[in-house]
Parts: structure tokens; sequence; C-alpha cells
């Protein structure tokens, strides 16, 4: 059996028409004809996506002494036990491209979640040193409206391109294997990317360092109160600029590594997101009405930021606890 007649079998197997399969590799109907027809041959990449659409190896398409089907590694893998999903060439290249698209409005609304209490800040400063016209009140419930403002728009923005990337959950979530091509694309992109990641990740993370300095300084060579306290919306805009490159740079090698299942992916670590996945949803919730708390009580709320800091502190010591207790359980 040649390629052509495979080509054909192979689609009419899956109840695809031309059009169908033409679709799949982004390619006009006329093209896949000509393949059915001998009057043309697939180039190197169509026959690689052909393999991952149909579930077949390479050695199967192109061999024409093959007359059996060769089912791709990962299918035989997932035929054995059924426990892993086996993914394509085409859907892992749609999850690569559709994660790096939404990295930057995920990056975004998370740093605008960081910036939110700056104005809240800057308020307090300003009617507490009498250089704004508005009573204790007015500015703390102004700059609560506003702090809210951005927190809605920020998480507004993450559950929405959250839900975008929710068909590929499975990928953080459960064991999977991979079809004839994947790794190496996905592997050629990580390194391909490798080196914008470890810039951003240097910048990022001397970003979050120094955003304290401009306070300390401040301290340090004796400044007014007000321009102390003018330093806190400073560190929080550098601090959200570093995490800002952070979880840009994070979000796009994540995919990678969710592909090939290392870092962070690896078949342990999803097992122990599966157990602890409860865990950040109710802590942020508590430390936000926490953070609400101490500002509304003492109506204090230039002093009350300190909460995030610490609580960040706090949130990793507690979830490696968490895991430590998992990992002794399991």
């Amino acid at each position: 059996m040649i390629l052509a007649e495979k080509i054909s079998a192979l689609r009419k197997k899956n109840g695809w028409s031309q059009e169908e399969l033409a679709e799949k590799l982004n390619i006009s109907r006329q093209s896949v004809s000509k393949w059915e027809s001998g009057g043309s041959i697939p180039d190197l990449d169509k026959i690689i996506k052909l393999s991952g659409l149909f579930g077949v190896s390479t050695d199967y398409l192109l061999k024409d002494e093959l007359e059996e089907i060769v089912y791709s590694e990962a299918d035989e893998e997932e035929n054995k036990d059924g426990t892993m999903k086996s993914v394509s060439l085409e859907e892992a290249n749609t999850f690569m491209d559709l994660t790096r698209q939404v990295a930057k409005q995920i990056a975004l609304g998370v740093s605008i979640c960081i910036f939110s209490p700056v104005f809240l800040i800057l308020l307090a400063g300003l009617q507490e040193y009498g250089k704004i016209g508005m009573t204790e009140d007015m500015a703390g419930g102004l700059g609560v409206c506003v702090l809210l403002g951005f927190v809605a728009v920020g998480a507004g923005i993450l559950i929405l391109n959250g839900m975008k990337l929710d068909r590929y959950k499975y990928m953080g979530e459960e064991n999977i294997t991979l079809q004839y091509g994947v790794e190496g694309i996905a592997r050629m992109k990580k390194e391909a990317f490798a080196n914008t990641y470890r810039i951003c990740i240097v910048v990022g993370v001397i970003c979050c360092i120094i955003s304290v300095a401009p306070l300390m300084l401040s301290v340090g060579f004796g400044a007014e109160e007000f321009w102390i306290i003018c330093c806190v919306p400073v560190m929080l805009i550098m601090i959200a600029v570093g995490v800002n490159l952070l979880v840009w740079s994070g979000t796009i090698n994540g995919s990678f590594q969710k592909l090939l299942q290392e870092g962070d992916w690896t078949e342990e670590n999803k097992y122990m997101q599966r157990k602890t996945s409860f865990f950040p949803g109710i802590y942020w919730t508590l430390t936000t009405a926490l953070f609400l708390g101490i500002g509304f009580y003492n109506n204090s709320w230039k002093s009350a930021w300190i909460v995030w800091p610490v609580a960040a502190l706090v949130f990793v010591a507690l979830r490696r606890m968490i895991e430590l207790i998992i990992r002794s359980k399991k």
C-alpha cells in the first residue's frame, strides 16, 4: 500500500472528509486530493502532522511494505493501560501558541492586583499630612473603592484568560503521553525561549529585591514621614513590574514543561498540586479579608499593607508543610 492509499484509508477510518482533513492541516482541499491521487507527496512537516493526527508512526506512512497499521509509541502506551491521555502534535502546537498569546494578559492581571493598594496608600498619606481637602473617612473610602476596582479588573483578566486554557487543564493535572514529533517540537521551542526566560527571571527577581531600597533609603536618611509613605507605592510598582516579567516568562516556559512533564509538572508534582489545589484560593481570600479588616478597624491603611509581604512568606511555609504531610501519608 502506497502513501496515497494510506492517507485516504486513514482519513476515511476517522470519518473525515477531504475538506475536514485540510482544515486540520491548515492547507487546501486540493492539496489533500493530490496526495490521495498520487499527484503530489506531503513534505516532511506534513508527514509528521499526519502521523500525529492519525496516531500512526511515520514509518507506517512512508514505507510501502508496511501493510498493517503501526501506531505511534504514545498510542501504544495509552492502549496498554488506558490511564494516560495522548497529545497530538496539532494539539500541542495549539496549546503552546495559545499560552504565548494569553501569557501577557495573565501577567497584567497579576500586576494590577499587586498595584491595587497604591492609590489607597497615597490618599491616606496625602490626607494625613493635609495635602488634599478630604476627611480621613473620605480618603479611606475612596481608596478602598479604587483598590476593589483594580482587584476586580485584575481578577477579571485572570479569569477570562484562564478560561481560554481550561480545555488544556488536563496537561497540568494528569499524566500524559506525547505522540510522535511532539517532544522534539516542545524541546526546540523551549530552547529557543530559554535565553528570554533567563533574562526575565533575573530582571524580575532584581526588581523585587531592590523594590525596598527607596523605602530603606528614605528611612535611613531621615526623610519626612510623608515621603516614607510615598516610597511604599514605589515599592509596590517595582514589585508589580518584576512579577509581571516572572509570570509572563514562567507561563510560557510552563507550557513547555507541562508537555515534557518536567520541572513543576513531573508526575509527583502533579499529584501534589491536585491534593493542594484547595489551599491558594482559601488562603488569599482570608488574606484579603484580613487586610481590609485591619484597615477598617485601625483606620490606618498606610500600615495595613504589611499584611501582603508577610502573607506571601507564610503562604510558602504553609504550603511546604501541607506537602510534607501529604508525602508522609502517601
